[in-house]
């Protein structure tokens, strides 16, 4: 399988850099193609520009911004996004690449009839998020009901894709984790790559 490794972190010795280069390492030794695509290494421009939003529906929408990205993205049978959470929400330069990237004509189109969209992304078979919280896990899960999982799986991934394997590995309460708790993580998350086929 081909894999787009999506990475969403400033720092390179972030434990978010730490989770991408393991993931990677599992997957390759797998037998899994990796294009790693790191977005603040590749500079990628979060901001959705005036000319993209004001032909938001023009048929065919302009990608050429982005278009190295939606190449890299259409030649992937599956994502795996790393990132923490702040705010209980994406980093902003992940928003902004699904604001750019998941545009219409390539994430989805726009039902002719209107109101409904169309998955454009059906040769993507998995979507995992590989993501840390500062929170504890009750606060993000009970208190805000996990908006970032919500967004994921009952947005992105349900109205670009069908029938993919969505799964979400959270490492809670990363401010204080051990570094034992760290590494607990990363072998879970090891062994679930290592599932993947």
């Amino acid at each position: 399988m081909r894999i787009l490794l999506v990475l969403a972190h400033p720092l390179e010795d972030s434990f978010a850099a730490a989770v991408a280069r393991t993931a990677r390492e599992a997957l390759e030794a797998a037998g899994h193609v990796v294009d790693l695509l790191d977005l603040y290494r590749e500079d990628f421009d979060p901001r959705l520009s005036k000319a993209e939003r004001g032909g938001y529906f023009d048929v065919p929408y302009d990608t050429s911004a982005v278009a190295d990205i939606v190449a890299r993205l259409k030649a992937a049978d599956g994502l795996i996004f790393v990132f923490p959470q702040w705010w209980f929400n994406f980093p902003a330069i992940l928003k902004g690449f699904f604001d750019r990237v998941f545009a219409p004509g390539v994430a989805f189109s726009h039902d002719a009839a209107g109101g409904r969209i169309v998955p454009q992304l059906t040769h993507i078979r998995l979507l995992y998020a590989l993501t840390t919280t500062g929170s504890p896990w009750w606060l993000v899960r009970l208190y805000m009901g996990d908006p970032v999982r919500r967004l994921l799986k009952r947005g992105i991934a349900a109205f670009c894709s069908k029938g993919l394997n969505f799964r979400m590995l959270s490492l809670h309460d990363m401010d204080r984790a051990t570094d034992a708790k760290r590494r607990a993580h990363l072998d879970r998350m090891r062994k679930l790559l290592s599932a993947i086929r």
